[in-house]
């Protein structure tokens, strides 16, 4: 099969999956709230996903040689269907988390592959708009998303949007078993040794690095994670806006997210990573200060349509970097580590919210929010080199 059409068949059903997700970013915090639990606890459940993910990521790195890229795209989105469909069946905190936890694993599975497949398959020149086109589709379900979700919560109760986001998954997994062609990136021949060995000699070679793009990953997906958690709880509670309301302000704010993501791949391509990486966090940490001076529908909205704006230049930002870095045989390994890296600021940022929020409020953790912002923007702008010139080298 064409290159092309092998993208289109993995590109479909990351629509399907995103804008799965998307009906949940404004009802999750709301229905994990209605257990009557503390911020902390919301917070946990909102993270359960992303916690799913983090522990996953390396074994799932590994085992992308193992099985083929293929393959494990279908194992993740058979999991996402699963952990999200089964919600509505479920009337127990815990077992709520356990359920975002699969969907989770599902999804690092699927993230994985697909990121591991452009990595190898597009060269270095094209890679930023290869993978901002996939960081487009994922704000093309925020954008949707929240709005849709929340008119149905608004509806329907809050467990509907679980079951539309489910069937969602299970057409993508239909797409993955019948147009994903079988015989795409079937498993390495490399042993899993060898594979591990190369990682760690480009660890060894480039420490320094990868620490500081390790550093500016967690920071990066701190605010963007956090970002999730705060806007829904505080709009809900301190604003007074019902979920259709707030609803209406995500999607808002996606509508400028979704409209950068060309624009930011054609950024990374032509001038660098750095120059829409940079100003990506910069701007959001703005927006995000701005949330606890809003007290109104229009000042959270105005709030978040910055904080979207700037997380639309950084569209694809974070894995094209982990492309780039990738090294050559272990492109699986070494993007499982990458992802874990990443995902530990996905899991953090919500928690780190919800724990400050227990103790000084949702205001002030806004502000603790922003200044992570400020640090993964002035890490990358400093610390971590331009990779579209200067790919790491591993030593032989």
């Amino acid at each position: 099969m064409p290159r092309s059409q092998l993208i289109i068949a993995v590109y479909l059903p990351t629509v399907l999956l995103a804008f799965g997700q998307g009906l949940l970013l404004a009802t999750l915090p709301l229905y994990a709230a209605s257990f009557d639990t503390s911020y902390l606890w919301v917070s946990f459940a909102v993270s359960a996903a992303a916690l799913g993910t983090l522990i996953t990521d390396v074994p799932a790195g590994a085992l992308l040689g193992r099985i083929g890229l293929r393959r494990a795209m279908i194992a993740g989105s058979a999991l996402v269907t699963f952990g999200t469909i089964s919600v509505v069946l479920m009337d127990d905190y815990g077992l709520f988390v356990i359920l975002r936890v699969i969907a989770g694993i599902g999804t690092a599975l699927w993230g994985l592959s697909r990121h591991a497949l452009i990595a190898e398959t597009i060269p270095p020149a094209e890679r930023g708009r290869a993978i901002s086109v996939f960081g487009g589709i994922n704000r093309m379900g925020v954008f949707g998303g929240p709005a849709l979700g929340g008119f149905i919560g608004t509806a329907y109760g809050l467990r509907a949007p679980f079951l539309f986001a489910g069937l969602l998954a299970s057409v993508a997994l239909a797409v993955a078993i019948f147009v994903i062609p079988s015989g795409v990136a079937a498993s390495s021949t490399i042993s899993p040794g060898q594979r591990w060995r190369v990682v760690g000699s480009l660890v060894r070679t480039n420490g320094r690095d990868l620490a500081a793009a390790s550093v500016a990953q967690v920071f990066a997906q701190m605010i963007r994670q956090g970002r999730q958690f705060i806007v829904p709880l505080y709009g809900a509670q301190h604003v007074g806006l019902d979920v259709a309301q707030i609803g209406l302000v995500m999607t808002s704010a996606a509508l400028l997210d979704v409209a950068m993501f060309f624009p930011a791949g054609v950024v990374m391509d032509k001038f660098g990573r750095k120059v829409a990486a940079v100003p990506s966090f910069a701007v959001m940490a703005v927006g995000v200060s701005l949330i606890p001076l809003a007290d109104s529908f229009a000042g959270l909205m105005a709030a978040a349509v910055i904080i979207g704006f700037g997380n639309g230049l950084g569209s694809g930002t974070m894995m094209t970097l982990g492309a780039d870095l990738a090294p050559k045989g272990a492109t699986g390994e070494f993007l499982g580590v990458w992802r874990l890296i990443g995902d530990t600021g996905q899991v953090g940022g919500p928690l780190v919210v919800g724990a400050m929020a227990g103790v000084l409020g949702l205001a002030n953790s806004a502000y603790a929010l922003a200044f992570i912002g400020g640090v993964a923007a002035l890490t990358l702008s400093f610390l971590v080199r331009e990779t579209r010139h200067t790919p790491l080298e591993v030593a032989a």
